[in-house]
């Protein structure tokens, strides 16, 4: 029998419930520097971008350096919030475990200490053991396919044995060009009525609302995928050291 394929988690929004807490601060942040939007404004141009990447395109678009301090400021106050008020997507830690004999990573737009402090407070960490990836590690961010490739190689695993579980357009269309299949999620507290149609459009294979609905459909994608003995690493990092998320 063939090896299960390698499931590659997205963190923010598929395992923790993070997106509406970020962005919020994100909106709070941007307002001091006075420059005025909404979590809806964000949440449909940037979700699943790294954060310095939405940071660098909103102050290049007004012609404007991102001010000295501000990167540090947002992450000190998401720290804040995130010890205090985040949570796992209910239903995903008994989803997770029920996916107990598939081999799986965390491939995340999140700086990497802020990836490890989120899968621990939550209890998730224990699902993944070492195999959790950052942005930071690779060249190009979310919606390029690095940190895919990075993960899949990583671990072992060849693109067309990976399924991707992917809350965001940026990351669903990043997971497709690296040659994976693709699961949808809009279980996340920051799921709008279009969120749907939006990762179907950007290249999902199916799309579930429901953590306990993962299990179904990675079964059904199983049966399509290729799965051949494990590629050689690709060395994906950025030369001189990793690129900070």
């Amino acid at each position: 029998m063939p090896a299960r394929p390698l499931l590659i988690f997205d963190c923010d929004g598929v395992l923790v419930d993070s997106e509406l807490l970020e962005h919020g601060v994100d909106v709070e942040v941007l307002g001091r520097h006075d420059i005025s939007t909404t979590l809806a404004t964000l949440l449909e141009r940037f979700l699943g971008v790294a954060r310095r990447d939405m940071y660098r395109i909103i102050f290049s678009d007004l012609g404007r350096p991102i001010p000295a301090g501000l990167l540090e400021e947002r992450e000190r106050m998401v720290w804040e919030r995130c010890r205090t008020n985040l949570a796992a997507i209910p239903g995903i830690d008994e989803a997770l475990g029920a996916l107990g004999a598939w081999p799986k990573c965390v491939a995340s737009s999140s700086t990497p200490d802020k990836l490890l402090m989120k899968l621990g407070s939550t209890g998730l960490a224990r699902h993944f053991g070492a195999h959790v990836f950052s942005t930071a590690l690779v060249a190009r961010g979310k919606p390029a396919p690095d940190i895919y490739l990075h993960a899949a190689a990583a671990v072992g695993h060849r693109p067309e044995a990976c399924v991707v579980i992917e809350d965001s357009p940026a990351g669903v269309a990043g997971a497709k060009q690296a040659g994976m299949k693709v699961l949808g999620f809009t279980g996340g507290g920051h799921a709008t009525a279009s969120l749907r149609q939006a990762l179907i459009e950007a290249g999902a294979d199916v799309v579930v609302g429901q953590p306990r609905e993962i299990e179904g459909a990675l079964r059904s994608i199983e049966e399509s995928l290729d799965r051949g003995p494990p590629g050689p690493l690709m060395n994906l990092s950025e030369p001189g050291g990793p690129r900070s998320a």
